[in-house]
């Protein structure tokens, strides 16, 4: 088995180290802005919870139908703590085994993994906006509130801007980092 490069295995302490941001920073952040909210609204979703203007933002959502967001309803907030940490811990091994192949794997673990976390952040996203509650006082026909997964949105009066927050970007700079890395240790054969 090939033995895996110096910048590979740089890359995989740079790679544990951005996703330990994940315990400090938040991951993604929606940003709302209203004519009667100036100074605008925000929620950011963290590792393992919710945080923000999120009681202002279930206020606004009660007149509209949509469920009130709660951090009790995400399961996510468990299993992506323990997710992240087996991957580092992962990491670790594949760092003393220093084998290519252990690094593809690793690789295509944590693709695996942040496309499956896009996705379900992206199914919450669409069961919240488009699940409303029939008898809401705010009904407009065939509206649905579903927030952007990344990106600006106009929904009604409401300007939508989602994004990643520092630990998001760390997160994407993982993958970046990884597939990066993965190609040039395939290219050093």
């Amino acid at each position: 088995m090939k033995k895996l490069t110096k910048p590979g295995r740089i890359s995989i302490v740079i790679a544990m180290l951005f996703l330990g941001t994940l315990w400090l920073f938040p991951m993604w952040r929606i940003d709302l802005r209203a004519p009667q909210y100036p100074g605008g609204l925000s929620m950011q979703i963290w590792l393992n919870d919710v945080k923000g203007d999120v009681p202002i933002i279930n206020g606004l959502n009660h007149y509209i139908g949509m469920n009130e967001i709660k951090k009790e309803d995400f399961r996510e907030f468990i299993f992506l703590p323990i997710t992240m940490l087996l991957f580092i811990l992962l990491g670790i091994v594949v760092l003393i085994l220093k084998r290519k192949l252990y690094y593809y794997i690793w690789t295509v673990l944590f693709i695996c993994i942040a496309a499956f976390s896009f996705y379900d952040f992206y199914m919450w996203e669409y069961n919240y906006g488009h699940h409303l509650d029939p008898h809401a006082p705010i009904q407009v026909p065939g509206m649905s509130y579903q927030p952007p997964l990344f990106g600006y949105k106009k929904l009604l009066n409401f300007e939508v801007l989602s994004q990643p927050d520092v630990g998001g970007w760390f997160y994407i700079g993982t993958g970046v980092l990884l597939v990066a890395i993965t190609i040039y240790e395939w290219k050093k054969k």
